[in-house]
């Protein structure tokens, strides 16, 4: 990991510089076998995350870019449960798809050309299909801010860097299952230099930080509010909460 220093109120904090520009928080595979949907939900479950969850237009940029050039269409993980309220699920568990009516039994395949449609099609029939590998966790192990982020250097990457309304909405989506209020981020207050920064090394650019915004504190770190409105906050950075690693 390259790393670089920095001094804080508390000590000496490891930057990792090996991430910036190049971590993505989830990233699809395209897996080029034929399988009916049930068949690739069950294999991405075993091997990935899940079938793909599709959330926005970069999300399908990214997906069309992993596909193989010679196939024409591909799962995704949505689907109609059959008998419950006629309503699209994606197949990440909690995802609903903003209450879409459909027909009961049909799942969705995406058309791999440049406008990646979107079709209905019987569960049954055989495609390749498109995983997704989540590349953050939550740990529902209450430490400080600095406990927590040794936890995550020594069991997977990193604390969690949010640069985009995409990743907090992902981000947001982890924190909802947490068993405190709040969630250590990877956000540090220098009271030296009197700035916050990412331990990644990320330039804090896209921000969201509760109505009041943060005040300069050399004992605060950053953490998202687990309930309601995902804000972020400034806490203590002695306070114990669950925190989100990135895997990268």
């Amino acid at each position: 990991m390259k790393e670089q220093t920095l001094k804080t109120h508390e000590g000496t904090v490891l930057i990792d510089q090996s991430c910036f520009n190049n971590c993505q928080l989830y990233e699809y595979h395209y897996i080029n076998e034929e399988k009916n949907w049930t068949e690739a939900q069950q294999y991405c479950r075993e091997k990935h995350t899940d079938l793909a969850t599709v959330s926005n237009m970069t999300d399908m940029k990214r997906l069309l870019s992993n596909s193989a050039g010679n196939m024409t269409e591909a799962w995704i993980g949505l689907y109609d449960q059959t008998d419950v309220n006629r309503t699209w699920y994606w197949s990440l568990p909690g995802n609903e798809l903003n209450n879409q009516q459909s027909n009961s039994g049909l799942c969705v395949m995406t058309v791999l050309d440049d406008e990646g449609r979107w079709m209905s099609e019987k569960c049954t029939v055989k495609k390749p299909y498109i995983c997704y590998e989540d590349k953050v966790i939550l740990i529902k192990e209450n430490k400080t801010w600095e406990n927590a982020l040794n936890y995550c250097r020594d069991h997977y990457h990193d604390l969690v860097t949010i640069t985009s309304l995409d990743e907090q909405r992902w981000i947001q989506e982890k924190a909802k299952k947490a068993s405190t209020d709040y969630v250590w981020i990877g956000l540090h207050y220098a009271c030296t230099l009197d700035l916050w920064f990412w331990v990644s090394d990320e330039v804090v650019s896209y921000n969201n930080w509760v109505s009041n915004g943060p005040v300069d504190d050399c004992d605060m770190s950053g953490a998202i509010e687990a309930r309601e409105k995902y804000w972020w906050t400034k806490r203590n950075y002695l306070a114990e909460f669950n925190f989100i690693c990135s895997k990268n």
